[in-house]
């Protein structure tokens, strides 16, 4: 099988900054998605699906509770070969910087690599949201006779420009790139595209990100020193010297790279049809299991509310929200636009009467959240009010930050009773 011939190098990215405070104290793989899911949790569902089933992921920051969820999520047989290995920056005889970005990384990791016998490279990004199988990628590089193959996606004129472009022949073999071209000089930058794509102004190949590398060129690439990112570097100077297939994607794909795109994903997911089918039975996204009980909801009004599993929930109204694993929301309280990621852990009533717990973990009671992120573990006192919006400067503080109008409640804060944002 040509599966067996491929490994799946899964990039964890930097510091994760655009995400923060969320990589506060968390790697931005780990960070937890649509209540009950990370973002890691996505690449390595669509490698599973796949049937690509060895796997590395590269971290260097906060990489604690990434190491805690693959460990405790990903077991396969003892008589396989599959695997999931965390790869965090590490000190050598020939090394001891921090990865300085994609490429770097790829090349200080090259020894673990190495060490498994494959002839393809398969490497992806930590922190996006799509469902492909990887084999129609493969199968199409093998074939054209690649040394290298981009997944790219058709994007408008408008999102163009926020992109790294790339220029493909009628044989899909990409002949230039350009990265963030200017408005004025895109109609030199149209690709073809199907009759769907064009009729809805898609006509620029945009790079997702998601590469295949032949390895013995990999491994030639990775000698020179010189060059630290693939997006920026590695890709750009390649074209010319190697058969570069374009692998055009016209599913859902977004790439979270800031509060805004997390948040708007996440939403996302309370459409009627969520353009991110979570339900797909062929398409499974895989996670920790947890055999927490079902969720008991009393009293609320649900409307287009995605709610995991092991919840008490009191709340008036819960509209166009998720509310993620072990929430508690008390009585009166209206949760809307919200994305509320839950707890880690129950407190019993033992816990709350010896150490005198006066805000309970979760929304108390009479409360009003709206454009709001609570992170895991927050405790919201009673009678809080936050409403967020573009109304709302960005700010700072030790207990939440305010980013385009998204409030961000941070993992663990504590919220008074009577407190207002507004």
């Amino acid at each position: 099988m040509i599966n067996d011939k491929v490994i799946s190098i899964i990039l964890g990215g930097g510091q994760g900054s655009r995400l923060y405070p969320l990589t506060e104290s968390r790697s931005k793989p780990a960070v937890p998605i649509a209540g009950k899911y990370r973002l890691v949790d996505i690449p390595i569902s669509n490698c599973i699906n796949s049937d690509i089933k060895r796997m590395f992921v590269l971290t260097q920051f906060n990489s604690a509770s990434l190491n805690k969820h693959i460990k405790n999520t990903y077991h396969f047989s003892f008589f396989s070969s599959a695997f999931v290995d965390v790869l965090a920056a590490e000190q050598t005889m020939t090394s001891g910087d921090w990865f300085q970005g994609t490429a770097d990384a790829v090349r200080q990791s090259m020894h673990h690599f190495l060490n498994h016998d494959f002839e393809y490279a398969l490497i992806l990004s930590g922190d996006q949201l799509y469902q492909m199988d990887f084999n129609h990628m493969l199968n199409k590089h093998i074939a054209s006779g690649a040394e290298i193959s981009i997944a790219t996606i058709p994007v408008n004129a408008k999102e163009a420009t926020s992109f790294g472009i790339l220029k493909a022949n009628e044989e899909s073999i990409i002949t230039s790139f350009i990265e963030k071209p200017a408005a004025e000089l895109l109609p030199d930058w149209v690709s073809g595209v199907s009759d769907d794509m064009k009729s809805s102004g898609r006509e620029y190949l945009a790079s997702m990100g998601i590469y295949i590398f032949n390895k013995d060129l990999l491994v030639e690439l990775m000698k020179d020193k010189s060059t630290n990112d693939f997006g920026k570097e590695i890709i750009p100077q390649s074209i010319e010297k190697h058969k570069t297939l374009s692998y055009q994607f016209e599913g859902y794909w977004t790439d979270i790279g800031n509060i805004d795109s997390f948040f708007e994903a996440n939403l996302g997911l309370t459409d009627n049809i969520p353009k991110f089918n979570l339900y797909d039975k062929s398409r499974r996204i895989y996670t920790r299991a947890r055999m927490l009980p079902t969720s008991k909801i009393s009293g609320t009004h649900l409307d287009k509310a995605v709610v995991a599993e092991g919840c008490i929930i009191h709340a008036a109204k819960i509209e166009k929200s998720v509310i993620g694993v072990r929430s508690r929301i008390g009585k009166e309280s209206t949760v809307i636009n919200t994305y509320m990621m839950g707890c880690d852990y129950y407190e019993t009533l033992e816990e709350i009467e010896n150490y005198k717990i006066s805000i309970l973990m979760g929304i108390g009671e009479r409360c009003f959240i709206k454009n709001t992120i609570i992170d895991k573990n927050c405790r919201i006192g009673d009678d809080v009010r936050i409403n967020g919006g573009p109304h709302l400067k960005d700010t700072e503080t030790d207990t939440y930050a305010v980013r385009e109008g998204i409030v961000v409640i941070k993992k663990g804060a504590v919220i008074k009773s009577g407190f207002i944002i507004n």
